[in-house]
């Protein structure tokens, strides 16, 4: 079994990680509904190929994860915050999402930041245990913060010093 590959993403990677993306999307981890054609570019204004490092597996694109400013206050810069981690259905349990994650680290720490965070859904048991397990804690809790499928769910705060 390959090793992932971990690269910066390139613009000619929007149409790839556009269906990666949507392949991906659950209730698991989604707090926006499933996406509807037509659809936007995965790159915008607010997210650029420069937010992101991707996954290649027999050179293709099975996973991302978004490292990005959490605020766009000066006073914050230190911090980065994952916004975003998919792993191709295919891909799964082949140490795609650790190796992404631990790009992410690395990736922060060479951009300058101090501490990294993320938010997870409390319900989404793989990713909590995944983050744990590369040093993130739980920071905070905003009990019942949606309503996805009809069911409350938790809104979970994590963070690491780099």
């Amino acid at each position: 079994m390959s090793e992932p590959y971990i690269r910066c993403a390139l613009p000619d990677d929007d149409e790839e990680l556009g269906l990666l993306d949507r392949a991906t999307w659950s209730p698991l981890h989604a707090v926006m509904p499933r996406p509807q054609p037509p659809y936007g570019p995965f790159f915008d204004e607010r997210h650029s190929p420069d937010d992101h490092l991707v996954a290649e597996l027999d050179r293709r694109i099975v996973g991302y994860v978004r490292l990005a400013f959490p605020t766009s206050l000066a006073c914050n810069t230190h911090v980065r915050q994952i916004q975003g981690l998919a792993v191709a259905e295919e891909a799964r349990g082949r140490g795609v999402g650790r190796a992404l994650v631990r790009a992410a680290v690395e990736e922060a720490r060479r951009r300058g930041a101090r501490r990294l965070t993320l938010r997870v859904l409390g319900h989404n048991t793989p990713a909590r245990r995944l983050y744990e397990s590369e040093g993130f804690v739980v920071e905070g809790v905003l009990p019942e913060e949606f309503l996805l499928d009809g069911e409350y769910v938790d809104d979970v705060f994590m963070g690491r010093g780099l």
